[in-house]
């Protein structure tokens, strides 16, 4: 069960989401022992605080959910949320700049991100429902390029989230190198586990203490 739940990043980022929720979020999180805590950069400090004293990790979006911020704000964004705690980043690429084949442009957007959360874990969001294969596979190779820790397919605040198709060309696009995350659209043990298969090595979702329950039941 341990070793189950570190798949695990236990997210809340609708927008109506309450301080109240967050904390509910933080206290099932602690209880079954998740990898991370996944908010928006607002709630920062508050899951920090809540989080203190546990392995659980404080992970926040940025650029979230388009990516069509400029690579300042998204630094500043960064920045703000490492000092208050984040000891992990999810960004989401620049989607429009990787469609139009500027390759520099965004590798050097997720480099600044990167400078900006040096030694904590950052997380690239490649949007994968918006890609074509190619796309997808270039998105990869950009966000090693630029010292990714993981590629992750989905905000889930798009047009699709996370397939196993999609997770295995990740998967073998990084090899070893990093991580890949499947987020979006993961809601019953069963896709969880097609996910890891695939080989996906973190998961997020909303739905993360549901999936658990079914597994010990």
């Amino acid at each position: 069960m341990k070793s189950f739940a570190k798949y695990f990043d236990h997210t809340i980022l609708k927008p109506e989401a309450t301080e109240t929720d967050v904390l509910k979020i933080c206290s099932e999180a602690k209880e079954y022992g998740f990898a991370s805590v996944c908010v928006n950069e607002c709630y920062t400090e508050l899951v920090s605080r809540a989080l203190e004293g546990t392995d659980v990790e404080t992970c926040v979006v940025v650029g979230f959910p388009l990516g069509a911020s400029s690579s300042n704000a998204k630094a500043a964004e960064t920045r703000c949320a490492v000092e208050k705690g984040a000891d992990e980043i999810d960004m989401v690429i620049n989607v429009g700049a990787l469609k139009d084949k500027k390759y520099d442009v965004v590798e050097a957007d997720i480099k600044a991100v990167r400078q900006a959360c040096e030694g904590k874990t950052l997380k690239v969001i490649i949007e994968t429902c918006l890609l074509t294969d190619d796309e997808k596979i270039k998105a990869c190779e950009l966000s090693v390029s630029a010292g990714a820790d993981f590629v992750k397919t989905s905000t889930g605040f798009s047009t699709g989230g996370a397939t196993v198709s999609d997770v295995a060309l990740m998967r073998k696009t990084v090899g070893d190198k990093v991580g890949v995350k499947a987020s979006g659209g993961i809601r019953d043990y069963s896709t969880a586990v097609a996910m890891i298969e695939a080989g996906a090595n973190r998961l997020g979702t909303s739905a993360t203490v549901k999936i658990v329950n079914d597994k010990v039941n």
